[in-house]
């Protein structure tokens, strides 16, 4: 059966058409399973009901024509009951609904599984018999397991027809909204950029193209180029490597021959497809053909196959012979990418960059992170879309809803651009009061300080108006090396920041690698990064490292007295005690150096971050030995819902407005309170207008947040009351439902007049 599975699931993932696709599927399972029909319905939420797709035993001509209510018969049932129905005689189930044009009056037994892609149904698969008779458990099992796999490739065929769609001839007033994972709020209009596109010949999208002439002819002379190149390559390594490797070039020539790659080429334009496309069906045929031959040696080819093709393509598309496109991208640049990452940023122009789509990722990867702290409009997990589709796209990108618009029509284009207007107003608004307090109309003061160091750009401009920095990531500096950085590299960053603003408190955090954030050249391969070696437990396991950044903070902070030091992943009391032995004797060693130059060191305060749920049990322990708490609401809500905050397949499931988290959130500062330990929030949770509130309630009264967030909390802060907040909390601890929750935040924001903080508009 396994065997049998793979079989009909690789046969149809070649098929480019989903209906083409879905009719062989059907024919296979005929074939394979001994049953007399096979039918395939899709789901259309439009007009709530299934079309009949695809059928093999039904009658052709109901493909496309016949539709079933989403309520109606024993489709409509699967639907609802998202199980498989497995029926000995269907015309006797009290939900058999008759349909004269589908012609089953002669069949009995029937098995329905439905298709189902991330909890929504997109079909129902269907199989039936003359005879009545129950389906076997094996064929039951087969049929789900088909389907679930079904699901995948009918969720992207949807998505690659509906972009694809834009590119034909279709009505000027059509768009597409296709939606992701809101990464970081806010509005922005531009174009697609697919930084470094790479020519792949597997990766490149099936298109459709009339004119068959000129895709011949772009073909034709894509090859001619590319014969050209192979001989140029052939000559120049003559003489250098074996003749047998040599010859391999042969192989290129010969499926580059007319007569060989290109009538096969030729047949696929002339059946409607663009050159492009042409090519990657038949490249991927002979692929194929040579990973499926007994000879090693053969076998091996289909690597040099796939290079040739690859060098066609990129030929076609007039691109050379370069393995990435060189353009340079427009002023008004939405970046696309598999996952954005901090090198990436570092390298796009800022002054274009008015949005970021990343198709991995969640609301709090280090890629939406990235984009909050840089103030840029941003949408993630965009998992069942192929990248390619979006590059060169006219895009409207909404970050509080996870809307991203493909090719908008006028009149989405200008109502778009009122709701950017009101942003920018708002935006006025807020600044008019940057210089006045963070202090509630009840009169409760907050400190905001700001969270630092996701690029180098940022870390030299701190926002002025911020009570100081309540984190420094040290990463980046590890990051964007190929080496350790020297301890003397390490101080002289660091007391570059110190001193820039010497009388307001800097909080630095000891290197936190692993998890979402590798160094290039320290590589750590692990089944669960996020559980695995990281933070503390990395450093501490290589005191060379943490002994050179740390005597690196203490070196930078001499003569100065607003450094803190903080511990990433703490899960134990022993953990923060060794670290404290190891900056003991760090402190000593540098205090000698400070007093030979006659200078004063001051030892740091020491904190920890509460991000490992363990430590909520052990806060009281902690107290004893630690200065200050400091709360990553990121990590603490990941570990925990159990939930991979980078896996878009399960983002839903992360939600810090979770009943679970706030629950914890307010034991950790009622204790904090009592323990009389100061502490900080420095996750995200910290710069969200609703999280500010509920913090504020549970009694944190410094919160940490990036750059970009400061202003619109302290914004936040003066427009509402303790006294209310307080009142939202109590309500919102006895809510078991994360969105019920944030309803209710969203409604009291609304009505404190801040609503255009959570969503498009004022």
């Amino acid at each position: 059966m396994l065997t049998t599975l793979k079989r009909i699931v690789q046969e149809v993932n070649q098929i480019p058409v989903l209906d083409e696709a879905l009719s062989c599927l059907a024919h296979r399972l005929i074939e394979a399973l001994k049953v007399d029909s096979c039918s395939i319905y899709l789901a259309d939420y439009e007009q709530q009901h299934f079309i009949l797709a695809a059928t093999q035993g039904l009658a052709s001509e109901a493909v496309g024509q016949v539709s079933i209510g989403f309520s109606e018969g024993l489709i409509g049932l699967i639907g609802q009951r998202e199980e498989p129905i497995n029926i000995s005689d269907a015309p006797s189930h009290p939900r058999f609904k008759h349909y004269p044009e589908v012609r089953e009056d002669l069949y009995h037994a029937f098995l329905g599984a439905p298709i189902i892609h991330q909890r929504k149904v997109l079909g129902v698969l269907t199989l039936q018999q003359r005879e009545k008779r129950r389906f076997s458990e094996d064929e039951e099992a087969f049929l789900v397991t088909l389907a679930m796999q079904l699901a995948v490739e009918i969720s992207n065929a949807k998505a690659r027809g509906s972009i694809n769609s834009l590119a034909e001839n279709v009505p000027k007033d059509w768009q597409k909204s296709l939606r992701g994972v809101p990464g970081s709020s806010g509005l922005a209009t531009g174009v697609g950029f697919l930084q470094n596109l790479m020519v792949n010949i597997h990766s490149h999208v099936h298109k459709r193209s009339d004119n068959t002439e000129e895709q011949i002819e772009n073909y034709r002379l894509a090859v001619k180029k590319t014969q050209q190149d192979m001989a140029v390559l052939s000559e120049r390594i003559q003489g250098e490597v074996p003749d047998d490797v040599r010859a391999i070039f042969q192989l290129y020539h010969h499926l580059l021959d007319a007569n060989s790659l290109g009538r096969e080429v030729e047949k696929k334009i002339k059946g409607g497809w663009d050159a492009p496309t042409s090519l990657k069906m038949v490249i991927e045929n002979f692929i194929r053909q040579f990973q499926s031959m007994n000879d090693t040696y053969m076998r091996e080819r289909a690597v040099d196959v796939e290079d040739m093709g690859n060098r066609v393509l990129a030929n076609i598309l007039g691109l050379g012979n370069d393995e990435a496109t060189k353009r340079e991208p427009s002023d008004h640049s939405i970046l696309i990418a598999e996952e954005v990452t901090a090198a990436m940023l570092a390298e796009f122009p800022s002054e274009k960059l008015k949005g970021i789509v990343s198709m991995r990722g969640s609301n709090n990867s280090h890629a939406a992170i990235m984009a909050r702290a840089m103030g840029v409009p941003a949408v993630m997990g965009l998992t069942d879309v192929p990248i390619t589709l979006l590059d060169q796209k006219d895009i409207l990108l909404d970050g509080y809803t996870g809307d991203v618009i493909v090719s908008p029509n006028v009149t989405i284009r200008h109502e778009f651009e009122q709701l950017i207007l009101e942003e920018q107003l708002l935006s006025e608004k807020i600044h008019a009061q940057d210089n006045l307090p963070a202090m509630t109309k009840d009169k409760c003061q907050l400190n905001l300080f700001v969270n630092a160091g996701l690029s180098l750009e940022s870390e030299n401009n701190i926002n002025p108006d911020s009570d100081g920095v309540g984190l420094f990531r040290t990463e980046i500096p590890f990051m964007m090396r190929q080496r350790f950085p020297t301890e003397q590299e390490q101080a002289d960053l660091y007391r570059e920041l110190l001193i820039a603003e010497p009388h307001k408190p800097f909080t630095m955090r000891t290197l936190d690698v692993g998890g979402d954030k590798p160094l290039p050249y320290f590589p750590i391969t692990e089944e669960n990064p996020f559980l695995g070696w990281r933070g503390i437990r990395l450093t501490l396991d290589h005191p060379e490292i943490f002994l050179v950044q740390i005597r690196a903070m203490l070196r930078a902070s001499i003569g100065l007295d607003n450094l803190s030091i903080m511990l990433p992943m703490i899960t134990s009391v022993s953990e923060v005690s060794e670290a404290k032995r190891l900056i003991r004797q760090a402190f000593y060693e540098v205090e000698e150096d400070a007093k030979l130059l006659g200078q004063h060191l001051n030892m740091p305060k020491i904190g920890v971050m509460l991000e490992v749920p363990a430590v909520i049990y052990q806060l009281p322990q902690l107290a004893k030995i630690v200065d200050f708490f400091s709360v990553g609401s990121n990590d603490l809500t990941q570990y925990l819902l159990a939930v991979d905050r980078n896996n878009a397949r399960v983002s839903e499931l992360y939600d810090s407005y979770h009943p679970a988290v706030l629950s914890a959130l307010n034991t950790i500062a009622k204790h904090a309170e009592m323990l009389q330990v100061p502490i900080t929030v420095c996750g995200e949770l910290a710069g969200e207008p609703g999280g500010v509130v509920l913090l504020m309630a549970m009694g944190y009264r410094k919160l940490s947040m990036n750059n970009h967030n400061l202003l619109k909390v302290k914004w936040i802060v003066r427009n509402i009351s303790r006294n209310e907040s307080e009142q939202l909390l109590a309500k919102v601890l006895t809510l078991n439902n994360p969105q019920d929750v944030r309803d209710e935040v969203n409604l009291y924001l609304e009505l404190s007049g801040l609503g255009g903080l959570v969503r498009a508009g004022i």
